[in-house]
This record gives structure tokens, sequence and C-alpha cells, in this order.
């Protein structure tokens, strides 16, 4: 029995999609090389922008139209499932199984399920979309392992949930409320992650610096003390070299957790805080309850602690209301601070959030044109500071073979840019970390030699 999936949106769901997997591997499936031959297709959403739930209503129609050819099952999971439970289930009837948010916990006997009605097409079915929401609704449940077969690096979930409600965003809505996982399932995945040979992680939660789990004696923990507890966990056996973690709310950025990442040597010096903008009356209207000054002091605060860290963020441009003074704040912002990279996108009306019903939404080309503007400018800060880094020498963690050149090596440095290894690198290199000397760049990826 075969089974195949298609992760749509955050990292969050890679690494759910990961779990998943884990469950399945154990249960005696194999991997199905693509989507068109499986006997089960797990199809994992994502609810953030309309146009990663259009193309999934897509796939539906077209899945929905295989069926009818071949028989196999179609699994619909994540943020789009939670969010249009019942719409999903009366377009798409030839669907399976529909599985909310909080209803994960149910898959392993939904797994089995799925093997039964394979093998016998009398099966009496119990956990059909029809019926999956008649279960008690158990809250969120974290998988014990989101490591995917033979990868050196792995996500590992720490908190699900949002309690910010940012007037644009959909994820409080299909995720809930922040829930922390226990400290021990935490150290008991980077204990196997470790045996596993795994090299690199990195922490998952909506808002990971709102952490607050209970270790083994009941007392709260929160993500500074969490991230020692981790990095302690790590250098037992000294497998797991750079811990990474994402994504963080300026408002939680605290000291503590600056001085954390100053002092712990696992912890990458690279800390991605989303902006968002560089208005206050736009922050406002978000409702990210912080203001610029705010923002640019915890940068402050990064940057004196952490001389060499490197800052990535996440812009939002066009949002409703936005005027050219508050693109031009924006603009400043960056210039101001230089983040090594962002990612850039335009607002996206999302129903079932405040900003949805905002009237003063902006005209799309207005929105394409001054989003245009904000990556151009951070084009070239990110152009200039890698190119500041040329004749460094850094670690890097190999990753492959290079997908152009297989005599070279391809790999990341701890700050996250892409590396390939010149000189026909030895292959057990793959999986390890090497010292190379950052020689030329292209694109954006340095190319190195050897140190």
């Amino acid at each position: 029995m075969t089974y195949f999936f298609e992760t749509y949106g955050c990292q969050m769901n890679q690494a759910e999609s990961s779990s998943m997997e884990q469950i399945l591997l154990e249960k005696g499936w194999t991997n199905s090389s693509d989507a068109e031959h499986c006997d089960l297709l797990i199809i994992n959403t994502c609810s953030v922008r309309i146009t990663a739930e259009n193309r999934v209503l897509g796939r539906l129609g077209h899945f929905s139209g295989l069926k009818k050819k071949r028989k196999f099952f179609v699994l619909l999971i994540g943020c789009m499932a939670e969010r249009l439970y019942t719409e999903i289930q009366k377009e798409f009837p030839l669907i399976d199984y529909v599985v909310g948010m909080f209803e994960r916990n149910l898959l392993p006997q939904i797994f089995d399920e799925i093997k039964a009605r394979l093998r016998d097409d009398n099966y009496m079915a119990e956990f059909t979309h029809n019926n999956i929401e008649e279960k008690p609704v158990s809250g969120y449940y974290f998988a014990p392992l989101s490591h995917s077969p033979k990868s050196f690096q792995s996500y590992v979930p720490i908190m699900n949930g949002c309690n910010n409600f940012c007037t644009y965003c959909i994820v409080p809505y299909v995720r809930g409320r922040e829930v922390s996982r226990p400290v021990n399932e935490i150290l008991q995945e980077i204990t196997e992650l470790s045996s596993r040979g795994v090299r690199e992680i990195t922490l998952l939660g909506q808002n990971v610096n709102s952490y607050k789990g209970e270790d083994g004696e009941g007392r709260v923990i929160d993500f500074p003390k969490l991230l020692s507890l981790i990095a302690k966990e790590a250098d037992k056996t000294d497998i797991i070299r750079w811990i990474r973690f994402m994504s963080s709310h300026p408002k939680d950025m605290s000291d503590a957790l600056i001085d954390t990442i100053a002092a712990e040597k696992r912890l990458c010096k690279l800390v991605h805080l989303p902006v968002q903008h560089g208005s206050d009356t736009i922050l406002k209207r978000m409702n990210r309850v912080y203001t610029v000054e705010h923002y640019k002091n915890r940068i402050k605060r990064l940057k004196e602690t952490i001389p060499d860290i490197a800052l990535s963020t996440d812009i939002l441009m066009g949002f409703p209301g936005e005027t050219e003074d508050d693109v031009k704040a924006t603009l400043d912002l960056m210039q101001e601070i230089e983040f090594n990279s962002a990612f850039m996108y335009h607002y996206n009306p999302r129903e079932g959030t405040k900003a949805f019903n905002y009237p003063d939404r902006i005209p799309e080309e207005i929105k394409i044109e001054r989003l245009g503007r904000v990556i151009d400018l951070q084009l070239k800060i990110t152009a200039k500071k890698m190119k500041a880094k040329l004749g460094k020498k850094v670690d890097i963690l190999v990753e492959s073979h290079s997908r152009n050149e297989r005599s070279e090596l391809f790999g990341h440095t701890e700050q996250g840019e892409m590396t390939v290894i010149l000189g026909n690198p030895p292959e057990s290199l793959i999986g390890n970390f090497a010292h190379a000397e950052l020689k030329e760049l292209k694109g954006k990826t340095f190319r190195a030699n050897l140190r």
C-alpha cells in the first residue's frame, strides 16, 4: 500500500506531513513516486492566501475525476480542511476523509481503516467525512516525531495556535488558541533526532517566543529557558549542531531571549522577526500591538548583543488605508535596519478576519506596484550584505550534490545562505559540516572552496 503527500503552505504544515508519514511508515505503508498512482493521497492544506485554497480546489476536482477511474483514497487535512470543513464535503462528495485541525489524534485509526477498505470493498467505514465530525474534539495533537526519513534536518513543533488576532490573519480562526507542547515531549524528540543523525533542527510555532509549557514537575517553562534545555540536551551527543526557531512576534522578543541566543553556541545567529510594516498607523490597524520604535529597539538590542546577527523579516504591502507616506516609512525602515532577507507579499483579503470588512482597500495594481518597490530595495540590500561576506570562512551543512554539477556539493550556512562547494569535494561530507571560504556570488548562491 502506497501513499503520497501534497503539502501546501508553511513549515508547520511540512512538519505535520512528516509526522503523518512516520505513522504510515510504522504501519507498513511505502511512499509512491507520484499522486496519480498511490493508494492514499493526503493533501495538507493552507488558508493563509486565497491562491493556495484555489489551487487545492482545482486539485480536488482533478482527483474527484480520477477516483471514477481507479480505486484510491483522498484525505484532506490542514487549515483549509478546518475552515471549509462542511463546504468541501458538500462540493466534493468523492473526497473520502476531511480531517479538521483538532482531529489529528484520529489519524492512526483512519489509516488502519483505509488499509482495511483497500482490501475489502464491503468494510464498514467508521471515520468517513460524514462521521468524523461526530467524534469529540480532542484539542491539538502533537505528534511524537516530525522527521522526514533520511533527512539531516528536521522540524520540531513546540506550540500551535495564536492569540494575537492580527486583523489580516486567518490563522487564529483555523489553528485555535495557543497551546504549548510539554517540555519532556520536546526533549524526547531531540534525543530521537540525535539518534537518527539529524544535524539541524528548526523549532516551530505560530509564535514560538510566547511558549509556556510545563516540565515533568509541573513548572512552567518559558521560551528562553526551553532553548537552554534543548541546547543542553543536544550537548549530550553533539549530533545536532544548529538550532533555529520560527516564527517570532516582536512583542515577545525579550532581553532574556536575546541573551540566550547570544549565549548558546548551538543557536543559529539568525533571527526571523516579522515587522510587517514601517508605519505605526498601519501597524495599529493590523493589531500588531507594537510600534516601529519598539521594533527598532529590539533590533538595536539584538545587534548590540550579537554583533554578527543576521536578520530576516516579513513585509506586507497594500494593506487597507495604506498611503504613500506609509510606503515611504516602510522603505525608510528597511534602509535603516538592512535586513539580510525578507518575505514580501501584498495584502490578500481573507473572509472571517476583521480587515476583510475594511472599506478602504488598495487597488490591485497599486498593491503590486508598491510591493515591487519593496522587493527591489530588499534585493539591493541582500546583494550588498552577501557581497560583504565574500572572503569569509564559514561552516556549511552539506545537504546533497549540486543540482547543476554532480562534482560539486550543495549546502547552507548558519545564517541560511545557499552555498555550492567547488573543487570536487568528497561525497562523505553530505550530512556533515564543512569549513569553507566564500569565494564568489552567483545570484543568491555563494560558491566556496574547502578550507
